[in-house]
């Protein structure tokens, strides 16, 4: 059994790295499912085994704010703000600026994925109008989108699931990611402006290439004013109520499907269904491979090689290389076990966010903004990403690994 449960995980986390499998119409939300199916199917885990491997919460925490985005979404307001910024009377550095400093505010409070999905089309018109390029624009809404989400618990699916896994408090978390998300930003600015060198116009044979179609929503001051004003009231729960996140925001997306405007079906397509199957699916396969004892057994074999997989210094090497082999959420479930270190959570959630940045398919946040760029005229190569992701993923990490050091010298001696 224990190796019909390692060949099954070695083939869903084959498929999480190439994002298929060879001959399959498959792609990682579908490797995922299958892959729990198997577990199931061969008995590796009883489907009581399977439901329980869920976490129900963290599960409902994520629907509930794709809820709250999509309501954000149709109510035009990420369009609005995006028009906004592209009006204002700045040079581009200071757009830029400006840009990334609105999408991280964004992305800490609602899915980066979805802010990406939202912005990036409209961003694409901006410039073009402006006749500014709109690939150094586009990388900083994606860079800006995956280190502003490290700032909260609910920014992304990889905080949400190490919040919930280790009781994280949202307040605390915050304060503790405050500094590396800030200096992160900040690098992504300087990183950006370096590299564009002073070449921020379109030249004009690009100018008749890209031919941008688009069709924004109006801004409906209403239905922004709601989701804004439940997104609020979700925050102030989480930094001063007792109850329950996943409760509290299942609650504000009830509360936002109850309109008579908006229709339930609008809304819930714009939930992300595909990444809650993702989830449930790789929860179920990574609890069949703990059953068998080997990863207990892999941590312990490398202790007494000298790698203490628990301890802060490899937690952080290995959670970069997995989040760019396999991508940031099936990495943190794969190293949750071993996050043991009062600074692991933050450790975990600003490593594995921060790395998403380092190459097109780190994050699906790239992806997002790649595809939608594509769509309208822009073509951003792996090369032409890895000129600003690169530097951007290193100098943040940099950063990140120094000040966790300081802090945990500063317990050490508190």
């Amino acid at each position: 059994m224990t190796a019909t449960v390692l060949v099954i995980f070695g083939l869903v986390y084959l498929g999480m790295i190439l994002g298929g499998l060879p001959f399959l119409q498959l792609d990682r939300t579908g490797i995922a499912l299958l892959g729990a199916i198997a577990m199931i199917a061969t008995e590796a885990v009883t489907v009581e085994q399977a439901a329980r491997s869920i976490d129900l919460p963290t599960v409902l925490l994520l629907f509930a704010f794709m809820v709250v985005s999509a309501q954000m979404r149709l109510g035009g307001f990420y369009d609005w703000i995006t028009v906004r910024l592209s009006a204002l009377p700045v040079t581009p550095a200071t757009l830029l600026g400006v840009l990334i400093a609105i999408v991280a505010l964004l992305s800490a409070v609602f899915s980066n994925d979805i802010v990406c999905l939202a912005i990036a089309p409209v961003l694409v018109d901006a410039c073009m109008r402006r006749k500014l390029d709109p690939v150094p624009f586009l990388l900083g809404l994606a860079c800006a989108a995956n280190i502003g989400s490290a700032a909260t618990l609910i920014g992304n699916p990889q905080n949400m699931l190490i919040g919930q896994t280790l009781h994280l408090s949202f307040g605390a978390y915050a304060v503790e990611a405050a500094v590396p998300v800030l200096v992160g930003l900040l690098l992504t600015w300087v990183v950006i402006v370096i590299c564009v060198r002073g070449q921020w116009q379109l030249t004009g044979e690009a100018v008749l290439e890209v031919q941008p179609e688009l069709e924004m929503r109006a801004l409906n001051r209403w239905q922004t004013a709601k989701g804004l004003g439940i997104a609020l009231v979700i925050l102030l729960s989480f930094l001063f109520a007792p109850w329950p996140r996943e409760v509290v925001a299942l609650t504000a997306a009830g509360v936002l499907l109850m309109s008579r405007r908006l229709h339930s079906s609008r809304m819930l397509g714009l939930v992300d269904w595909e990444l809650l199957v993702l989830f449930m699916g790789l929860f179920v396969v990574n609890d069949a491979l703990q059953r068998t004892g080997l990863p207990a057994q892999l941590v312990s074999d490398s202790a007494a090689l000298g790698l203490h997989l628990d301890h802060p210094a490899p937690l952080f090497g290995t959670t970069f290389l997995l989040s760019n082999l396999v991508s940031n959420v099936p990495a943190v479930m794969l190293l949750l076990p071993v996050a043991n270190h009062p600074l692991s959570g933050t450790l975990l959630a600003l490593a594995s966010t921060f790395a998403g940045n380092l190459l097109i398919v780190g994050s699906i946040a790239n992806i997002i903004v790649v595809d939608a760029a594509a769509r309208h005229g822009v073509i951003i190569d792996w090369k032409r990403h890895a000129r600003i992701g690169v530097p951007v993923t290193i100098s943040t990490m940099a950063v990140t690994a120094l000040y966790l050091w300081l802090r945990m010298h500063s317990m050490i001696h508190a």
